[in-house]
């Protein structure tokens, strides 16, 4: 049985990939194959564990890690590749019950966030309009200075809708974004959609999927799509 939340929050902020799409498969393959073609190897748990991160501190930590000078025309150069990629490739796919999941909260009164290390306008090309007008408050990867695991992402998401950190209960699928919600002073719920638990215990609740925080948030919505 899940444990329930010992508090009333009024915001639930949300993480986007891995969390509301399933997409991080699709970032996986892009990293891989863009990099491949300078002779560097990652393996999807390289790219899953520093979701959420500045893309450009991502990359240099792989460059740098593989012996590679990670000059500014290059980071340029293999990001471009990347973006490609992951367009050429990616097929939007909606976790079941994401959409109903929100509509729920939203008709509960909670108010909603989202926080992601995509830039705005990947977030507007990922995400359905219909879902995007649910949310309240949208912090994307560049409108911060300092990307997860900072805090900044997710104390400005709270500053944005006028509460407090401790009202804030955050869903996130990786060790970055657990980080950074817990430095803002939030409580997070972790999914295991990309990562298995071990990866995840910096999280207060570990959870498999949302229709598990249905069960943990009271007063939430229940879901049945197993």
């Amino acid at each position: 049985m899940m444990p329930k939340l010992k508090f009333s929050p009024r915001a639930i902020i949300f993480d986007m990939d891995g969390v509301i799409i399933d997409s991080m498969p699709y970032h996986f393959l892009a990293w891989y194959e863009a990099l491949r073609a300078y002779g560097v190897r990652v393996s999807c748990f390289d790219v899953y564990a520093k979701e959420g991160e500045n893309w450009e501190k991502t990359l240099k930590d792989l460059l740098i890690r593989a012996g590679i000078k990670p000059k500014a025309s290059l980071l340029r150069e293999i990001f471009l590749k990347r973006q490609k990629i992951f367009k050429s490739y990616f097929k939007r796919f909606i976790f079941k019950g994401a959409d109903d999941f929100l509509r729920c909260l939203k008709n509960k009164g909670y108010i909603l966030g989202l926080v992601t290390g995509s830039p705005s306008e990947e977030v507007s090309k990922i995400l359905p309009a219909k879902i995007l007008s649910l949310f309240d408050s949208l912090v994307a990867g560049n409108q911060v200075k300092r990307g997860k695991p900072h805090p900044e992402p997710y104390i400005k998401c709270a500053k944005s809708i006028g509460l407090k950190p401790s009202q804030c209960v955050v869903i996130e699928n990786a060790p970055f974004g657990i980080e950074s919600a817990k430095k803002a002073g939030m409580f997070c719920i972790a999914l295991t959609t990309s990562l298995p638990k071990a990866y995840l215990k910096k999280a207060d609740i570990v959870a498999d999927n949302l229709t598990d925080i249905a069960g943990i948030i009271e007063g939430a919505c229940k879901l049945s799509y197993r």
